[in-house]
């Protein structure tokens, strides 16, 4: 049976070198926070070029794999922010993905400077990027990094370029305290009182948002995306507000993939916390990332994209993806991925995984 290709409506090409022996780091974090700048926020400093490409083909090439064939990026490396969407659009174009890219500005680094190179590189990117099938949004890391002038920045930026903000929201209680003390009443509010989310825009997480505001969103044209396996392994809670919205779609937020394991996740974590909610509404939102790519790269964009999948080889275990087509190219088939050397890019892979892992060290 053939079916359409799913779209990761959430997710981090930099965070594809992890399963290569990424280090835990002693003595484990104690908190989201902690997460971030002991292992997120390390990674992404240590990041140079050669490593990224290397991380984001490893990503395609098992995105494609698990019959996904579009993801939506939301990228960071401080250290090399110019150019660095190209190393992205570039392995998205080679292996054959529907890409939409942005890279998040924010100012825990290097302050408003760094704020505006993130911003000037989605800015240079969604001007010069001519590939068909690979788009470029307005990105912002999430409101507790970023000021208010910030904020402003980029929205004055998405309208003038006509394109949407990608932005971490209420992902954890210390993105809501840190708006609360901005005068805010929560992350979301503070971003719509800076005008920095026009239509279409997508709102990664919503953990923490009340029901009124996901209402809000909804009646903006926002989108919301849940990464259900990333807020339970970050122990950061569960969105359980989003069924007052049809415009929520699924994302993995850097964990592989294959959003067959995400929605997995999604109804058993469902069943627990909003039980309630009917199969049919998680449902949508698995199937809720086509009609967001469809607001992006217009409609009937993913018409020609078709995913077969193997009979299951083993009780219990997912089938494999067969044949993949994206945008109507073959980028899988008979199981194996044809756009690339997938023997290549793991040995790339695990060689640049062993680099970074020492200047991560290093920091």
């Amino acid at each position: 049976m053939t079916h359409a290709g799913f779209v990761n409506a959430h997710t981090h090409l930099y965070s594809g070198l992890a399963p290569f022996g990424m280090p835990d780091p002693e003595p484990a974090p104690r908190d989201f926070l902690e997460i971030l700048g002991r292992v997120w926020w390390r990674l992404d400093r240590a990041l140079d070029a050669a490593a990224l490409r290397a991380s984001a083909r490893w990503y395609v090439a098992q995105a494609l794999l698990s019959g996904t064939t579009t993801v939506v990026d939301h990228h960071e490396s401080p250290q090399g922010i110019a150019g660095s969407l190209d190393v992205l659009a570039d392995a998205c174009d080679e292996l054959g993905a529907r890409a939409l890219l942005c890279y998040g500005a924010t100012e825990r680094n290097g302050g408003r400077a760094e704020a505006r190179a993130g911003l000037a590189e989605c800015a240079r990117f969604i001007r010069d990027n001519r590939r068909t099938h690979v788009r470029g949004l307005v990105g912002l890391h999430a409101s507790f990094t970023a000021s208010r002038d910030t904020l402003v920045e980029a929205g004055v930026l998405a309208r003038t370029l006509g394109v949407a903000t990608h932005v971490h929201v209420a992902e954890d209680v210390a993105d809501v305290e840190h708006a609360r003390v901005q005068g805010a009443a929560d992350p979301l509010a503070r971003l719509l009182d800076a005008e920095a989310l026009p239509p279409g825009s997508i709102l990664a997480h919503a953990v923490h948002l009340g029901t009124a505001s996901v209402r809000s969103a909804r009646e903006r044209q926002l989108w919301i995306v849940q990464n259900p396996r990333s807020n339970e392994g970050n122990r950061v809670g569960y969105a359980s507000a989003l069924a007052v919205s049809d415009r929520v779609a699924l994302g993995t937020d850097g964990w592989p993939s294959d959003l067959r394991e995400e929605f997995a996740a999604l109804c058993r974590l469902a069943a627990r916390h909003e039980p309630h909610t009917a199969r049919g509404v998680l449902e949508q939102r698995l199937e809720g990332g086509h009609a967001l790519i469809a607001e992006h790269f217009g409609p009937g964009e993913c018409a020609q994209d078709a995913v077969s999948f193997a009979p299951t080889a083993a009780p219990g275990a997912l089938p494999r993806a067969e044949r993949v087509v994206v945008a109507g190219r073959v980028v899988v088939a008979g199981g194996v991925l044809v756009t690339g050397d997938l023997g290549a890019i793991e040995r790339d892979a695990r060689e640049q995984a062993g680099r970074l892992w020492s200047r991560m060290a290093a920091l």
